[in-house]
């Protein structure tokens, strides 16, 4: 595995690249609060099934930059699909598969949405597919859970996650799956990610954009996506070969949120449920995800 940077028009981007430098282009798209240390129990497992992946901090995270400090710190899921557009430009790569968990899911379903031709497949970790990339207004239940995305909505929320990143993403960690998932030194490690300067702000607006209706704050939008924005919004299906993989002990997005999807899919689609798994299945079950990753990519 190469630990490589490379630079696109918004980005230095930091990223990984293992497996066969001639294989079939994997690539893996990390959530929040997260990042690329999330796959490293599934990447193994499809390079030496002779796929190369593809591994990327995503803006605002780790050491991914960005070029300019006037460039917003815009953290919508059409600026993430951006970003990996531009990362397989500047690789040279046509066609692909990717593989998104949560953030990286809704990157992954508008790359399909918007950009079909250029994916073999996709496949999406915790999050549904949201036709025509709406933020509808969930159920008590869901809206219960979703205390973190109302609390980014309020000023002072924003400043409290300004003020201690690491302790927030904390929080999500310890309740979004069953007890006793992830170790301490664990955490700690991939917290150097949500120590990036950018990193707070790429949350807030990725959160805020989607619940605040007033003119958006000029640090958080970027008005270059705004077109990609408009056509995913007429975009109500999608026809590339999709899997999604939900946690059946998921306390972030609850498992019926995914369920009844068929409809919106005009391709193969697939939903698998790993009962006893909560919101971060590519690190609770790997070798789960990894077998059904291998076969859909398969087919």
């Amino acid at each position: 595995m190469a630990f490589r940077q490379l630079q696109t028009p918004t980005l230095d981007i930091a990223y990984e690249d293992g497996g066969r430098p001639d294989g079939p282009v994997v690539l893996l798209l990390h959530g929040w609060p997260d990042d690329i240390r999330g796959w490293s129990g599934v990447a193994p497992g499809l390079q030496t099934a002779g796929y190369r992946t593809l591994t990327p901090y995503l803006r605002g995270f780790g050491p991914t930059r960005f070029l300019s400090d006037q460039t917003p710190r815009d953290g919508r899921g059409v600026a993430l699909a951006q970003d990996a557009l531009d990362l397989l430009d500047a690789l040279g790569i046509q066609q692909c598969a990717v593989v998104g968990h949560d953030w990286g899911a809704r990157a992954a379903y508008t790359l399909a949405a918007l950009v079909p031709e250029r994916f073999t497949a996709i496949a999406a970790l915790a999050l549904a597919f949201q036709p025509g990339g709406r933020f509808a207004l969930p159920e008590f239940s869901q809206a219960r859970l979703f205390w973190y995305q109302w609390f980014m909505t309020l000023d002072q929320g924003a400043q409290a996650v300004r003020a201690d990143p690491v302790g927030f993403a904390r929080l999500q960690w310890d309740t979004w799956s069953p007890p006793g998932w992830f170790s301490a030194k664990e955490f700690e490690k991939t917290a150097h990610s949500f120590r990036s300067p950018d990193w707070a702000e790429v949350t807030l607006s990725g959160y805020r954009s989607r619940w605040r209706d007033e003119r958006p704050d000029e640090r958080h939008h970027d008005d270059r996506y705004d077109g990609l924005q408009r056509r995913l919004g007429e975009v109500e299906s999608i026809s590339v070969p999709t899997l999604m993989i939900q946690g059946g002990a998921d306390t972030c997005d609850e498992p019926a949120s995914s369920a009844g999807m068929d409809s919106s899919f005009l391709g193969r689609y697939r939903r698998v449920v790993l009962n006893g798994v909560g919101h971060f299945p590519a690190r609770e079950a790997p070798n789960l995800v990894t077998q059904a990753l291998l076969t859909h990519l398969h087919l």
